[in-house]
């Protein structure tokens, strides 16, 4: 049987800082903080499915897109996990192209409390800070898309 991986975006939002945007997961009792991410729904691109996905998790996409990843970065979800997923029956993990953004707004724009909402609360975190907060089985994804947007934080 071949892997089946759900398609899917992630987003990196930054902000004048250089801070990056993480939410608490409400469907995860680990306390662990990630970026916004979301599946790409049938006949919608990557690129649509970004601004989607950003207005669907944190109430509002008030940012500049900077760049998206060359490449689609692949990561496999535990099965205990996976067993709490809707879709946990047809695929073994997201293959997930990635975008990175400059929020051109102000705080109280961002409100993660939305109509489906995925995360509990927000903050603005490091960069160095995320992967270690984030779930284990997520690291080597954030490992990779740190480096290939490396450029972003220096100064």
């Amino acid at each position: 049987m071949k892997k089946k991986y759900r398609r899917c975006v992630g987003m990196m939002i930054l902000n004048k800082e250089n801070k990056i945007l993480v939410g608490k997961r409400l469907d995860h009792p680990s306390g662990h903080w990630q970026m916004p991410q979301g599946g790409i729904d049938e006949n919608e691109n990557p690129e649509e499915a970004v601004w989607r996905e950003m207005k669907e998790e944190i109430g509002t996409n008030n940012a500049d897109m900077i760049i998206q990843s060359k490449e689609w970065i692949n990561y496999e979800i535990p099965s205990e996990t996976l067993a709490t997923l809707p879709w946990g029956k047809i695929y073994i993990g997201q293959t997930q192209k990635w975008f990175a953004f400059r929020f051109k707004g102000v705080d109280n724009e961002i409100n993660v409390g939305t109509e489906n909402p995925e995360f509990s609360e927000w903050k603005w975190s490091h960069h160095n800070l995320l992967v270690e907060n984030i779930v284990p089985f997520k690291r080597n994804t954030y490992q990779k898309i740190l480096e290939e947007f490396k450029d972003l934080f220096v100064t």
